[in-house]
């Protein structure tokens, strides 16, 4: 999502640091609003040790050289910041993040944003934010595309055979699977969210109950008793 310069502050007028919050439009779609979520809850479980980054969604960035809230900012879908304290934000303010930008930003396409994504906003992200590695993916017709930052230009990004895109910055893989984007491992295993390993818990547990009533059982036609041993 992008917001613009709509109307001018006074020159004297000071806005307090560490006080600036998001001021980003709804989601496009609940399509949209999910896949930012899948992206950010993943990332952030496949970290859970990690205290050295930044991921959000749907958040502002103010990068404005003379620092005011009401010049130069933007609101990717998604993005992460390394190398920085992992804590709660109001929004991403450059010059109170010692001058960082997003290393990887991901941009979901829709009607009204696309054109804007594909261009105004690459390049940005690619002259001003500097940003190593940029994705956009479409919810709907499942486009999906990559660019690395080399000699200060944004090159595509190659797919492997199955079709996903290899980030340096996160490690992982980007693809789609089942009509999102998931995050892939080098060896190639998915990156489950929350609920699939809740899911992954609860059938491991009910496995393991199965196999210990087959030894019961059999131990009962052996003469047996489970509750002796």
């Amino acid at each position: 999502m992008s917001a613009t310069k709509d109307f001018e502050f006074p020159n004297d007028l000071i806005f307090p640091l560490g006080d600036l919050y998001s001021d980003e439009p709804p989601m496009d779609s609940e399509l949209h609003l999910r896949q930012i979520i899948l992206l950010l809850q993943s990332l952030e479980l496949w970290w859970r040790n990690r205290n050295d980054f930044y991921a959000a969604g749907n958040l502002t960035i103010y990068y404005s050289q003379r620092q005011k809230k009401s010049e130069e900012f933007r609101g990717p879908d998604f993005f992460v910041v390394l190398g920085c304290q992992r804590k709660v934000r109001k929004s991403w303010v450059v010059w109170e993040e010692d001058g960082k930008y997003p290393n990887i930003i991901v941009e979901l396409l829709s009607n009204s944003t696309a054109a804007t994504d594909k261009g105004l906003k690459k390049q940005i992200f690619q002259d001003i934010f500097r940003t190593p590695e940029y994705f956009w993916f479409d919810p709907n017709n499942l486009e999906f595309a990559g660019f690395i930052l080399i000699g200060g230009t944004y090159q595509p990004i190659e797919p492997n055979p199955q079709g996903w895109l290899w980030s340096q910055q996160l490690n992982l893989y980007l693809g789609v699977y089942e009509h999102k984007l998931r995050y892939f491992t080098v060896e190639g295993n998915l990156v489950s969210t929350p609920e699939e390993v809740a899911q992954q818990e609860t059938q491991r547990a009910e496995q393991e109950k199965q196999r210990a009533e087959r030894l019961a059982a059999k131990l009962r036609e052996l003469n047996i008793d489970p509750e002796s041993l």
